[in-house]
């Protein structure tokens, strides 16, 4: 059903101008003037403006449409604003005979003033008869029409996989880099606060025994396990305590401040008093805030250090898991391709334990190893779909990876304890564009996608599921040969 505002011309154009336009239809190119001239003489001339909607999404599709001339778009609303067709000068479109479309798929309408000729399906069989080679060019059209919007859904599908791919790097990324950022901040501070206490420190005059006894005492405190005193001088707040009373008795500033590093390293009361067996008052204050300081940088570069690894160890992976630098065909790891799946997807495992069974020196295999990796990542997004469907429950889902080997092939199985795949819909997962998932949610081409490249790999996959133990089974060839 078209919209109102598509109307007929005031003054309607000859029928002859009209079979010369659509000689413009690639479809019908070729196609006899007298077949032209029955199209133009059954079927309905249209207008409509720039801006206007032509047709809405849902709507009743009864139309078959001739573009002579304009740009029409049509666009999915309920999945998101996304081009799902672009109808230009010279197609032919809309509902198209032996076509199962029943309804527009997305919202229509003129990019630029289009002059349209609409068929109705009223017409079709008619039309068929009346003009035999018709049925050739519409099958054509057809073939033409399924390769391109399934293009563009699996387009849509690998935009929303690199999406999701990104929001999840992000938030791994986010917590080293936080934690570098404040550990760097951190250490300027102290760097600057020991630059002005170094006057101090120099001011004090200590002697060489003194100096070599704050050294030995530094470094015993410095190997020192951090909160190794805690079955010796009980919890760390009693221990910090302690520390800050007799630090202010001795008119120590910042007292708090040192009080809390020389605790976090297990330094005792009793640790103070052997400083002020060889020092006095103003002597234990400086040198144990310079030392409190040092503490402090330490624990910052190591902070550094760990989030830069952490860090690279994120980079190593999203290289791993999207084959950057290597070429297409290459032996395989798979445990270690499920194991960078896995951190990729970190973010979203939540509260649920994931257990890996590996058996010991499995072989690698010949593949497409960005390929496969996409296959782990849509049968374990689907996994820990599943699992938080019931992660408010007292106890976590678990997800099960193992890999193991069988007669010529590499079984890996991706287990979860879910809610289950009801039996009615197990045979049809793996169809395109079918979904389980609310509109703008899914494409319904994940397990599509899994399994063409399965299949590619010549191996096999299947489902098995219940109530709490859904399994998915790849099976991969080991020889070469058989792979390729």
């Amino acid at each position: 059903m078209l919209s109102p505002a598509v109307t007929p011309p005031a003054c309607p154009t000859p029928v002859e101008t009209i079979a010369e336009a659509i000689e413009r239809i690639g479809p019908l190119n070729g196609l006899p003037l007298e077949d032209r001239l029955w199209l133009a003489r059954n079927g309905k001339e249209l207008i409509a403006d720039a801006g206007e909607i032509l047709f809405e999404e849902g709507a009743p599709a009864e139309q078959m449409m001739l573009i002579l001339k304009g740009e029409i778009h049509v666009r999915r609303q309920k999945a998101g604003p996304m081009a799902l067709f672009i109808g230009r000068t010279g197609q032919m479109t809309g509902m198209l005979p032996f076509s199962r479309m029943k309804s527009y798929g997305g919202q229509g309408f003129a990019v630029t003033d289009c002059w349209v000729l609409a068929v109705h399906q009223s017409k079709f069989d008619e039309m068929l008869r009346a003009i035999p080679s018709m049925g050739q060019r519409v099958v054509s059209t057809l073939l033409d029409r399924v390769r391109e919007v399934t293009r563009i859904e699996q387009q849509a599908e690998k935009l929303n996989a690199l999406g999701k791919l990104a929001g999840n790097l992000a938030h791994e990324l986010n917590n080293p880099a936080s934690a570098a950022q404040r550990a760097a901040a951190g250490l300027v501070s102290e760097l600057r606060a020991n630059r002005a206490n170094r006057f101090k420190l120099v001011n004090l005059c200590l002697t060489d025994d003194q100096t070599h006894q704050i050294e030995a005492w530094e470094e015993a405190v410095f190997i020192r396990s951090p909160r190794a005193a805690d079955h010796q001088a009980g919890p760390l707040i009693v221990r910090e305590n302690a520390l800050r009373d007799w630090l202010d008795v001795r008119g120590c500033e910042d007292s708090w401040e040192v009080a809390a590093q020389l605790a976090e390293q297990s330094v005792t009361v009793a640790d103070l008093e052997e400083l002020a067996v060889f020092l006095g008052p103003t002597e234990i204050c400086v040198s144990l805030g310079f030392f409190a300081r040092y503490l402090r940088s330490s624990r910052s570069v190591e902070t550094l250090v760990n989030s830069s690894a952490r860090i690279f160890a994120l980079i190593s992976a999203v290289k791993a898991y999207a084959n950057m630098d290597r070429a297409p065909i290459l032996d395989v790891n798979v445990p270690a391709g499920l194991d960078a799946t896995l951190q990729m997807l970190q973010s979203r495992i939540g509260r649920a334990r994931v257990v890996r069974e590996y058996a010991p020196d499995l072989p690698t295999i010949s593949a497409y190893s960005g390929e496969l990796n996409q296959v782990w990542t849509a049968l374990i997004e689907n996994a820990l779909e599943a699992l938080a469907e019931v992660a408010a429950g007292v106890e976590p889902g678990e997800l099960r990876i193992s890999v193991r080997l069988e007669p010529d092939m590499m079984l890996v199985e991706i287990r979860d304890t879910g809610p289950g795949i009801r039996a009615e819909l197990q045979d049809r997962i793996f169809e395109p564009f079918f979904t389980t998932k609310p509109p703008g949610q899914g494409l319904g081409l994940g397990l599509d996608n899994a399994m063409r490249i399965v299949r590619k790999h010549r191996g096999h996959i299947d489902v098995r599921s219940e109530p709490g133990n859904t399994c998915f089974r790849v099976r991969l060839p080991l020889d070469q040969l058989q792979a390729y």
